[in-house]
């Protein structure tokens, strides 16, 4: 997540060629770089955040964010004839999967 952060705020052309897009221009750009940044970052923020404070709210953040991105790549292919990212989809609830399983075991009680 945090390479995907910094290659949009980069060079966001290979960012968006690593997701199978073409770079936008004008307001797209913006819109682009400034969504695209703000997921990534936001993300490994919430990961970081969850890690050093020892706080598993933010994993469940980071968690609910990488699900919901499956969720509307997913309905995006079902309804709106978008090609099924699957390997992408894949990805993202593997990751989804790993901040659940840290959250959990962060908050079990110490022994």
């Amino acid at each position: 997540m945090g390479i995907s952060a910094i290659q949009w705020l980069i060079n966001p052309a290979a960012a968006a060629e690593s997701l199978g897009m073409p770079l936008l221009s004008g307001l797209g750009l913006s819109s682009q770089v400034g969504d695209f940044s703000a997921f990534f970052v936001g993300t490994t923020v919430f990961c970081l955040l969850g890690l050093i404070r020892n706080n598993p709210t933010w994993l469940y953040s980071a968690a609910l964010l990488l699900a919901m991105a499956a969720v509307f790549r997913t309905t995006t292919w079902l309804f709106h004839g978008a090609s099924l990212a699957a390997p992408l989809i894949a990805v993202e609830i593997i990751l989804a999967g790993l901040a659940l399983l840290s959250a959990r075991l962060m908050a079990r009680p110490q022994i």
